[in-house]
């Protein structure tokens, strides 16, 4: 009898411990997650960073020309047969809406990408011939001319592994790219969302800008006036 009430009792103190220790561990990983782009503020005098509910950042702020780059974080736990998965996504919003159509591309797609808009995009479009499998879709509104632009600026974009998205739309434009994986551990054994990363480096905000940036300037608003591109 006592030995039996020693282990329960030992049993009772172990799961109170555990608990407590998970505890801890998730508020230490939402600290964590706070300052993720702290690193990536100094880009962008006047910077403002504010906190989603799961308590990654949002950094906003205005380029030189005055367009607004927002860039946030996203965790993707919704495809089961592997890892998490951190995104960076960096939206580009124009001044002003722009005379062109909406053109996206999206590599290795499931179809549980809550966070894509080339899904919400009508047209299937023929993606450029790669190694990686690409979805390709459109508003329905290009011309020839901008889809073979777009194909083509997709093609050097994805040869990158690690962007996942990348799309042109009348009012801004926006990127997808990997920024960490999920501790293997961490969601095998606890169930937790664990990324080993301290910072997201300047750097890739940097690229993800940049890549923003080109996609603005891939599709000539001169072009508007030819004939709409038929759908395939």
């Amino acid at each position: 009898m006592i030995t039996t009430l020693a282990f329960s009792a030992f049993i009772v103190a172990s799961c109170a411990w555990m608990g407590k220790r998970a505890i801890a561990d998730h508020r230490a990983i939402l600290a964590q997650r706070r300052g993720l782009l702290d690193e990536a503020a100094r880009l962008f005098p006047g910077a403002e960073i504010s906190f989603a509910r799961d308590y990654f950042p949002i950094l906003t702020s205005r380029l030189e020309d005055g367009r607004q780059i927002r860039v946030e974080l996203l965790a993707d736990t919704m495809v089961t047969r592997r890892l998490p998965q951190l995104w960076l996504r960096v939206t580009l919003s124009e001044l002003r809406e722009r005379n062109r159509p909406a053109i996206g591309a999206i590599a290795r797609p499931t179809g549980a990408e809550y966070y894509s808009l080339v899904h919400d995009l009508p047209e299937w479009m023929a993606p450029p011939e790669m190694d990686t499998s690409l979805l390709m879709r459109g508003d329905g509104r290009a011309t020839a001319r901008q889809v073979e632009r777009a194909a083509s600026m997709f093609h050097s974009l994805f040869s990158d592994p690690a962007l996942k998205e990348a799309v042109i739309s009348p009012r801004g434009t926006r990127v997808i790219r990997q920024a960490a994986q999920g501790e293997r551990a961490a969601h095998l054994l606890l169930r937790q969302i664990r990324f080993a990363v301290a910072t997201i480096s300047a750097d890739l905000v940097s690229k993800a800008v940049a890549e923003a940036q080109s996609l603005s300037e891939a599709l000539a608003e001169s072009e508007a006036s030819i004939p709409v591109h038929e759908a395939a």
